[in-house]
């Protein structure tokens, strides 16, 4: 299993946005992904993935299935660039697609659950700076 320190996410984060690895740059470019977005049915997730928010249909678990191998791609590639772990670029990806939502859209908890992002800030897993 990976360590996550505050450190090495700190690092990681870093060149992820230097990087500019984001799977909502690619799929801001699909409309059923920003209708999906915008009703709820997807999600960010801390692992840095998308979510079908309950059990969804076939076509939005496409949807998000390739959203996913997209991003899997890029955290796949600038892990070998940065000498980071796809796990520790995928984390530090998901800790700032959740801080990106927006009041109204989909995140999951690092509890695991399914929330409504409001006006606030979202809660995310503690190691996330």
């Amino acid at each position: 299993m990976t360590a996550f320190t505050p450190k090495t996410i700190t690092m990681f984060a870093a060149a992820v946005t230097l990087a500019g690895v984001s799977g909502t740059a690619y799929a801001q470019r699909d409309p059923a992904y920003a209708a999906a977005r915008s009703a709820g049915e997807v999600g960010e997730q801390p692992d840095g993935y998308l979510g079908v928010v309950g059990a969804g249909n076939a076509q939005l678990r496409a949807l998000v299935s390739n959203i996913n191998i997209q991003r899997k791609a890029a955290y796949t590639q600038k892990a070998q660039a940065s000498g980071a772990t796809v796990e520790q670029l995928a984390f530090t990806s998901g800790c700032n697609l959740i801080a990106q939502t927006q009041a109204g859209e989909k995140y999951r908890t690092p509890a695991g659950s399914w929330e409504t992002r409001g006006a606030g800030a979202p809660t995310r897993d503690p190691r996330c700076v």
